[in-house]
């Protein structure tokens, strides 16, 4: 690592979901000693640091972002002690590990949440947001869940409601009160007292809410089909400015420790997401930027987009991007898989920290879901819609056994029909195979600074179908030629050098040195070349 850039800005991001990476004892979910088993595969496939979902004890209602203990480990990931193993066996290969932090809300079977709703005088009443109903009766306001449905939730016991932006299991803390930042606090300092190295934080931007609980506008851009909760702009319910308050005051705890960081989910515009770097980047190191997932998949548009957050990002605020994650399609389903290697170069190339979705190095693709099998409350909350998450999360495709080599167990989602054909055995040794593409890439990435931590710059492609720019560090000038369309295409380069060598392509075979005057970028190629 160079000394002007830290672990997180050079390296590279690879997200487990846990429940679906690896089973070691047979019972269908994944857990943590199957994947402290599977850790050298990381290290042999090149990335730097491990992100886990939430790994704490939980009911499961939305599959453990509904926390019960901030500072326990689910039973059925495994102990504590397994935990301490896997952060040991992650750091002793020179990875990081990272945490998810879900501070908006608890699970319903959290303690605080029972004694909360136990009685209005209870000391911990004030944890949660309770309100009266509307004078005329219902709901306090017509906040909706993402889930589906009110955001609130009447209890018959104390005769109040609660919000829950989410799942009516998972109430909303709330953060104007003190108490409850300082409990949260203390949970974050137990992990990283123990030596783990960062934290994605949920849905950040939710953590505070109006103080008047005004009723959210409608959007007038909705659209029958759309998802129910886009059927208001929900400016009171989240992207409160006083968020950035807590932001920073979390800042201040991770910068008492070495070379930690936290990420921010952040489903927000361009410029609302600068906002969470801080004025003085004081907030969020990276605020999770999801262009690559949300926009279309076109070049003239994904340029565009890229310029414009390149411009947008504070000096010295350090860029971020995504392909995939738990929360959406497939990168290989959206853009189908002669495309998803194209969209590899472009997330492995591109300014800033890369992170990965598991399987997609594989060009692991949605499964299906029958019906019987669904499992995401949001699938179960807004049916018809397309809305599910589970077929994102379908287990990891290690060989062609039975289930794919996740378990010798049923799996808690059945495997993708194609994992005979997609899976890491058999890409391993296939010298064409996505996985010994993405591995290349990474290692190219790795060994080379004007990618890890290079300049970025727009170029001319002279194709609407070509979105093309150079990375430059010490002298070391790189081009990066994508063609996202399915024909070929001519890049005609501006003056500048005549050639350049061909460091990796998309298309297996291709190397040497070609004309940067009228290059040939074949259908679904993308181009690494040396200036």
């Amino acid at each position: 690592m160079s000394k002007q850039h830290l672990w997180w800005q050079e390296g590279v991001i690879y997200q487990i979901y846990p429940r679906s990476f690896m089973d070691s004892n047979s019972d269908g979910i994944g857990d943590l000693p199957g994947i402290t088993a599977r850790l050298d595969y990381l290290q042999w496939l090149g990335i730097d640091a491990v992100w886990l979902s939430p790994i704490y004890p939980s009911p499961m209602a939305d599959f453990g972002y509904d926390v019960a203990d901030y500072t326990g480990i689910e039973p059925m990931f495994g102990t504590m002690a397994d935990f301490a193993r896997l952060l040991a066996e992650v750091h002793g290969r020179g990875m990081k590990l990272l945490l998810d932090l879900v501070p908006n809300h608890t699970s319903d079977e959290h303690a605080w949440f029972q004694e909360s709703r136990a009685s209005r005088d209870n000391p911990k009443r004030d944890w949660y947001i309770w309100r009266d109903a509307a004078p005329g009766g219902g709901p306090p306001n017509n906040w909706l869940s993402a889930f589906g449905g009110s955001a609130w939730q009447w209890d018959e016991a104390t005769g109040q409601y609660y919000l829950h932006s989410f799942a009516v299991e998972q109430p909303d803390l709330n953060w104007r009160n003190p108490e409850v930042e300082a409990a949260v606090f203390d949970a974050i300092r137990f992990w990283l007292d123990k030596g783990v190295d960062g934290f994605r934080v949920d849905v950040i931007y939710y953590m505070v809410k109006d103080a008047l609980f005004r009723d959210n506008p409608p959007n007038p851009d909705f659209q029958p089909g759309q998802d129910p909760a886009r059927t208001q702009i929900p400016v009171y319910s989240y992207n409160r400015p006083e968020v950035h308050d807590i932001a920073r005051r979390m800042r201040r705890l991770f910068d008492a420790y070495d070379d930690r960081v936290i990420i921010g989910e952040i489903y927000l515009s361009p410029d609302e997401l600068m906002k969470y770097y801080g004025a003085n980047l004081d907030e969020v190191h990276l605020p999770f930027n999801f262009q690559l997932i949300l926009l279309p998949w076109d070049a003239t548009i994904i340029g565009r987009a890229v310029s414009a957050y390149e411009a947008l990002l504070p000096e010295l605020g350090w860029p971020n991007w995504v392909l995939g994650n738990h929360d959406q399609h497939r990168i290989a389903t959206r853009v189908g898989r002669p495309q998803a290697r194209v969209a590899a170069m472009l997330l492995l190339t591109l300014r800033g920290t890369p992170t990965c979705y598991y399987g997609d190095e594989l060009a692991m693709v949605d499964g299906e879901i029958p019906p019987d099998l669904v499992r995401d409350p949001q699938e179960l909350g807004k049916p018809g819609l397309g809305l599910g998450r589970d077929p994102e999360r379908t287990p990891m495709q290690w060989d062609a056994s039975p289930h794919a080599g996740f378990t010798t167990g049923t799996p808690w989602l059945p495997v993708a029909a194609d994992y005979q054909t997609y899976n890491v055995a058999a890409e391993r040794d296939d010298p064409e195979s996505m996985l010994t593409f993405v591995r290349a890439l990474l290692a190219l990435r790795r060994t080379t600074p004007a990618l890890s931590v290079g300049n970025y710059a727009e170029t001319p492609s002279g194709s609407s179908d070509l979105f093309a720019f150079t990375r430059e560090h010490a002298g070391q000038k790189i081009l990066v030629v994508l063609n996202l369309s399915h024909a070929p295409h001519t890049f005609q380069s501006q003056p500048g050098p005549a050639s350049a060598e061909i460091l990796l392509s998309t298309l297996p075979g291709r190397a040497g040195t070609v004309d940067l005057t009228n290059l040939e970028v074949g259908a679904d190629e993308g181009l690494i070349l040396r200036l």
